[in-house]
């Protein structure tokens, strides 16, 4: 299970506001995508809106779904036709891996938020910048990696939160400028032979278990009967016994089961809201005493466990209910038997060959004004209802029959 939770105190890392490393940097984003993900080609559209809103000086937010580890990458390709750079904001767990790490980020252009605390430094240093007009903002809303291109999770605020904290700053500057936000929605296709691609990883996983390989098995049927099986050993850890009922079911009664007792310890018992939501608020709030080490061990190893325990709620809320349904895509074979992978390694192989297509949605307009409705920000309303009916329409061109979940 990767480690994604750093239990010690916060510290800020900005981003580098040079131009050599980043330049340097975009050079080798091609390179690194064939090589480390697989992805052969990017394939950008409406790429003019992005340019207009460049030409008019707006400060400007990118923000994509995010469904696998490279979209940054990804996104860089994007950068390197409109010839903008941008600032993207990380979580500090990545700045924490090594120093060598921390410094390349940092000269990409990366700064660290804490995601599990009230970060107002990186907040208020992304608003300036945002503020400042000099290279795009990359945001992605949905805060995780969900390895799901067909279904776009709960888009955090944070994005228009700080768009409009830089749109009243540019208001106030003569002449006064505006802030906008471009939703992006990529789409990844796989264009290799599915069942050559991922029996490997099934046989790997199937070994593991003690099985004998299911070869006679359709790959679907295969896929399901490997993903219920590890949901099963899940759930006798946690119930004492595999569960009856449909898998979506069942997942949500282990999600429950996992969540609950730490929500009536932690969070007043409030069980409200998405998967990653409550995973969120429920780290804030065990991690506040953690960072001070001023826990005794037997505490300190509880509240590892309980960590360990959200982290694998978030992972089994990215199993749709009814993925494969009613007849899956080459891509869903695929990310579901990538996150089998991840999940029980830590790793998942590569798959190639992929291509990537990026459009990019109409500008948003931020407006200085808070604002608030019933269903959210209205900002995040747009930035949602755009990037939902892109990643539908692309993947309508290549499978007509399949539909967003």
């Amino acid at each position: 299970m990767q480690n994604v939770v750093v239990a010690k105190p916060y510290r800020f890392f900005p981003p580098s506001r040079g131009t050599f490393w980043a330049a340097l940097l975009l050079r080798c984003v091609p390179f690194y995508l064939r090589k480390y993900y697989g992805v052969a080609r990017v394939t950008c559209r409406g790429v003019e809106r992005l340019r207009a809103s460049i030409a008019a000086g707006h400060g400007i937010v990118i923000a994509p779904n995010h469904c696998r580890p490279c979209d940054p990458m990804v996104i860089a390709v994007l950068a390197g036709q409109v010839r903008r750079y941008f600032y993207t904001m990380a979580s500090w767990h990545l700045f924490m891996q090594n120093r060598f790490q921390a410094w390349l980020l940092q000269r990409a252009g990366v700064f660290s938020v804490h995601r599990e605390g009230s970060d107002r430094t990186s907040l208020n240093h992304a608003t300036e910048l945002l503020a400042e007009a000099g290279r795009m903002m990359l945001i992605f809303p949905e805060g995780v990696i969900s390895r799901n291109n067909d279904r776009l999770n709960y888009l955090m605020e944070g994005a228009a939160i700080m768009a409009r904290g830089a749109a009243r700053q540019r208001a106030a500057q003569s002449p006064p400028g505006r802030v906008v936000i471009h939703p992006i929605a990529i789409r990844y296709f796989f264009d290799g032979d599915i069942e050559d691609a991922v029996t490997p990883v099934l046989e790997a996983i199937e070994a593991r278990m003690a099985w004998r390989p299911q070869r006679e098995l359709p790959l679907v049927e295969r896929a399901l009967k490997v993903g219920s099986a590890m949901l099963a050993l899940k759930e006798i850890e946690y119930f004492g016994e595999a569960q009856r009922g449909a898998v979506g079911e069942r997942v949500e009664r282990l999600v429950d089961r996992l969540l609950c007792p730490l929500e009536d310890e932690w969070a007043q018992g409030r069980h409200a809201g998405g998967v990653v939501r409550r995973v969120k608020g429920l780290r804030k709030a065990i991690l506040a005493e953690m960072a001070g080490c001023n826990l005794s061990e037997a505490e300190q190893d509880r509240r590892e466990q309980q960590l360990a325990d959200m982290t694998l709620a978030q992972q089994l809320a990215f199993y749709p209910a009814g993925y494969f349904e009613p007849e899956p895509t080459a891509e869903r074979i695929l990310e579901t038997v990538e996150r089998f992978e991840e999940d029980t390694t830590d790793v998942a192989r590569v798959h190639a060959p992929m291509r990537a297509v990026v459009d990019v949605g109409e500008a948003i307009e931020v407006s200085p004004e808070e604002q608030r409705e019933a269903d959210g920000d209205p900002v995040m309303v747009k930035v949602r209802e755009q990037m939902k009916a892109m990643l539908a329409a692309s993947l309508a061109e290549v499978h007509p029959s399949a539909t967003m979940k």
